[in-house]
């Protein structure tokens, strides 16, 4: 006897139709057929004006005309085949998307301008030589190279202990007391303060010791741990809280005291964050300029003490060479780009040992 499968049960083995505009969804070619279509219409009005008048091409305006028009497109065409539903949400991924765009476009064109602009003296010259007894062209930054260093070094060596152990005060041992709560507004009034005072302050307490008119590396090490301070407390405060309070749960009871459960099991379980976070703060202040105009001054010889004499650094480099230009111009000029450049690379350089650090001392998951 033989019994045959119900219709329901049976597979049927058939290729899935094509995708049409009348099949109740647009096919994956719609979205960017209509982003060409629209960009094409938005450079068009450009183009005959630019042909017109003689002048340049607006890229910007005729970009921005394209998207809007796209928003446009791709909103009425879902709507008439997909639905209101699937047609908002393509409506906010088109503006999502525009935004990301739109944030993106000034972090490449300062990449793009600096790169090409700094690449002119970027060369084995700029990196040994000092700017001492050089007028014009020649010369280079190897003292702003290595002032930046020290200064940097020397406020991150400050800073970090203090903004660590301030963090593991607020969440292992303030616990939302009345001292906790006084410290956590100092540090967010702190963390907006404008950076030329807290070089105000560095300079005024070196006045106090050593006189009116004291310039020292150590003075703009003590400016930018002000405001590196801030944030290391606070991106250190929440990687902390963070860690699940099972961990700590289970190291109480096994017998590890308070201390050595926040140094064995919860700062080694935030490492990969804290990492991140204090590397945030030294980006955030190995570029500034106003302090350490204040504090550390400007020189064109080297110096390697932090504690004696005025110290240059790349930010004050960049800003002396293009504010105080001589001849030729373009001689400064391109110093002040090369600089620009090797800032961006130190801080590249610095965020990569960081995500490597991290990666490292990280604890591990697997077994």
């Amino acid at each position: 006897m033989t019994v045959t499968a119900p219709e329901s049960t049976r597979t049927v083995s058939a290729a899935a139709p094509p995708v049409s505009l009348n099949s109740g969804h647009l096919p994956r070619w719609a979205p960017w057929g209509l982003l060409a279509l629209s960009l094409l219409i938005g450079f068009t009005p450009f183009a005959l004006e630019a042909l017109a008048s003689g002048s340049d091409l607006n890229i910007a305006g005729s970009v921005v005309l394209g998207a809007v028009i796209y928003l446009v497109l791709i909103y009425v065409m879902s709507r008439i085949i997909e639905g209101a539903r699937k047609a908002l949400d393509r409506l906010i991924t088109g503006i999502v998307t525009s935004a990301f765009a739109i944030a993106m476009v000034p972090l490449v064109s300062v990449a793009v301008t600096v790169v090409a602009n700094g690449l002119a003296r970027f060369d084995g010259l700029f990196f040994s030589s000092s700017m001492r007894g050089v007028l014009g062209e020649g010369g280079g930054a190897l003292h702003a190279i290595i002032g930046t260093l020290l200064v940097t070094l020397a406020a991150a060596v400050i800073s970090i202990p203090i903004g660590l152990m301030t963090a593991v005060y607020l969440v292992e041992y303030g616990q939302g007391g009345r001292m906790a709560r006084t410290i956590t507004f100092l540090v967010d009034v702190m963390t907006g303060i404008p950076s030329i005072v807290a070089g105000l302050f560095a300079y005024a307490v070196f006045a106090l010791i050593f006189g009116p008119g004291v310039r020292m590396g150590i003075a703009g090490s003590v400016a930018l741990a002000v405001l590196m301070i801030p944030v290391v407390v606070r991106s250190t405060e929440e990687m902390l809280r963070l860690v699940p309070n099972e961990l700590r749960e289970a190291s109480y009871a096994l017998g590890v005291p308070k201390w050595l459960t926040i140094v064995k099991v919860v700062l080694p379980t935030s490492i990969a964050g804290i990492t991140t976070g204090v590397m945030l703060a030294i980006s955030r202040v190995i570029g500034e300029t106003a302090p350490l105009l204040l504090t550390a001054g400007f020189t064109d010889a080297m110096n390697y003490n932090l504690f004696s004499g005025r110290m240059q650094t790349l930010p004050v480099f960049t800003y002396s060479q293009y504010a105080y230009q001589g001849i030729p111009a373009e001689a400064y000029v391109e110093r002040a780009w090369a600089a620009a450049l090797t800032l961006i690379i130190i801080v590249m350089l610095l965020n990569l040992i960081a995500r490597l650090v991290a990666k490292i001392f990280a604890p591990k998951t697997g077994r």
